[in-house]
C-alpha cells in the first residue's frame, strides 16, 4: 500500500407585516470589519451541515452546495524549468575530434504539473498544497468563469503541506470556511477539484474518519479521511459539507494504482486557515518547540519503564541548549502529561506543542527512574526545516 500525494440556504423569508419585519430588524447585528492582523476578509460559517435538521427534506440534491462552493475552486497549472548537464563524454575533446561538435552546455526542459486551489478571500488569497507548487517557476491560476492569471507565491509550509498564493484579479468569490472540528464520521462531504486536468469535477462521499495521523504524509498530521473520489489533480482542492462550507483541503490518497480507491485525506480547514494567517502575517508559520525527539511507548518499553497501564511517550533524544535540555530533560524520560492533559502518542504531543506560542510556559509531567515529577519548560520557536535540494 502506498500513500500518494496528488498533483491535481440562502435563507428564504416572507414578510408577514410590519411587526414581523420590525422584530426581525431588532435581532440583526451589524457585521464587524475585517481584522487588521491578516488584512484579509475571510467568510466563516456559523452553521454546519451537521447542525441542520433535514427531517423535512425530500429528494436529496447537493446542487446548492456546489453553487456556493464551486466558483471558489480554481485550477492550478505549474511550469518548472529542469536543467540537466550533458553526459561528460560529450565534452571530451577526443570524442569531439572523432564525432565533431562543440562543448555542450546544460540542457533545459519544461516540466508541467497540475492541481487545484481554493479562493479564501476577495483580496486574491488562494490556498493549495505545497507539493502542488513546490519548485515551480510559473504558477497559472484558472478561475471557473474562464479567467486566468499568474499567481504569486506568498509562502508555503512543507510541514503541513500548505501553500498560499495571491492572484491579481478582481471580483473573486471566496469560499465560506466551515467549522471542520465539528465534522462527524458519517457526514456527507463533496470533493471539488481538477482531476487529471479534465476540468472542475465534483464527487461525493462521507467522512470515514477524523484525526488521522502517523501516515508519513507530513510532519503535522490531523487528516480528515473520506471515500469521496480524489484523484491526481485534486490536490489543493476543496472538501466541503452539504452547505458548501469549506471543511478541508484535499491532499493525498491511499492507492495501489495511483487512482482513487476510496481512501482520501484532507487537511482540516481550521488547521489550513491558521497556517495561512501566519504565512500572510509573518511569511512563515510560527510554532512552539521543545527540542526533543520522541517515540511511542510499546508494551516492552512500558514494562521496562515500569509504567503499567500509564500512557506516554519516551524521549529518545534531546537537542543541546533546547528548551527541554535547559530544564534537565534527558533521553529515557517518559512524558506522561502536558499542561494537565494525558499524552498518548508522539504525534499528538508534537501537534500540541506546535500550537503553543514561543516564550510561553508549559508544564510537563515525566516519569524518571520509577518516580514521577513535574517540570516547567519555556517553549521555543521551532527551527525552520531544512530545504530540500532542487531536482
Amino acid at each position: 500500500m502506498e500513500i500518494r500525494k496528488l498533483t491535481p440556504y440562502a435563507l428564504q423569508g416572507l414578510a408577514v407585516g410590519v411587526v414581523v419585519g420590525f422584530l426581525a430588524l431588532m435581532f440583526l447585528k451589524p457585521g464587524e470589519p475585517p481584522g487588521d492582523r491578516t488584512a484579509i476578509t475571510i467568510k466563516e460559517a456559523k452553521t454546519t451541515a451537521s447542525s441542520v435538521n433535514r427531517s423535512s427534506v425530500g429528494a436529496v440534491s447537493y446542487a446548492s452546495a456546489v453553487e456556493h462552493a464551486a466558483p471558489s475552486v480554481v485550477n492550478i497549472y505549474t511550469t518548472k524549468i529542469i536543467r540537466r548537464d550533458p553526459h561528460p563524454l560529450l565534452d571530451d575533446p577526443m570524442f569531439q575530434r572523432f564525432f565533431g561538435g562543440s562543448p555542450l552546455g546544460p540542457r533545459e526542459k519544461l516540466e508541467n504539473s497540475l492541481g487545484s486551489g481554493v479562493i479564501i478571500s476577495e483580496q486574491g488569497y488562494v490556498l493549495t498544497n505545497n507539493h502542488v507548487i513546490a519548485g515551480a517557476d510559473e504558477i497559472l491560476v484558472a478561475l471557473r468563469d474562464g479567467r486566468s492569471a499568474n499567481a504569486q507565491l506568498v509562502g508555503s509550509d512543507p510541514e503541513t503541506d500548505i501553500a498560499v498564493l495571491k492572484v491579481p484579479t478582481d471580483h473573486l468569490q471566496s469560499i465560506v470556511i466551515g467549522e471542520s472540528e465539528s465534522l462527524r464520521v458519517g457526514d456527507v462531504v463533496l470533493a471539488i477539484g481538477n482531476p487529471f486536468g479534465v476540468g472542475q469535477t465534483v464527487t461525493m462521499g462521507i467522512v470515514s474518519a477524523t484525526g488521522r495521523s502517523q501516515l508519513g504524509i507530513s510532519t503535522y498530521e490531523n487528516f480528515i479521511q473520506t471515500d469521496a473520489a480524489i484523484n491526481p489533480g485534486n490536490s489543493g482542492g476543496a472538501l466541503v459539507d452539504t452547505l458548501g462550507n469549506l471543511m478541508g483541503i484535499n491532499t493525498a490518497i491511499f492507492s495501489r494504482t495511483g487512482g482513487s480507491q476510496g481512501i482520501g485525506f484532507a487537511i482540516p480547514a481550521h488547521l489550513a486557515k491558521a497556517v495561512m494567517e501566519q504565512i500572510i502575517k509573518y511569511g512563515r508559520p510560527i510554532r512552539g518547540w521543545l527540542g526533543v525527539e520522541t517515540q511511542n511507548i510499546t508494551p516492552d518499553l512500558a514494562e521496562s519503564f515500569n509504567l503499567g497501564d500509564q500512557t506516554g511517550v519516551v524521549i529518545a533524544g534531546v537537542v543541546p541548549t533546547g528548551p527541554a535540555d535547559k530544564v534537565g530533560l534527558r533521553a529515557g524520560d517518559v512524558i506522561t502529561e502536558i499542561n494537565g492533559k494525558a499524552v498518548d502518542n508522539a504525534s499528538n504531543l508534537i501537534n500540541f506543542v506546535a500550537t503553543l506560542p514561543p516564550d510561553s510556559d508549559v508544564k510537563l509531567k515525566i516519569h524518571r527512574e520509577g518516580h514521577s515529577e513535574e517540570v516547567t519548560a519555556r517553549v521555543g520557536e521551532r527551527p525552520k526545516p531544512p530545504t530540500m535540494p532542487a531536482r
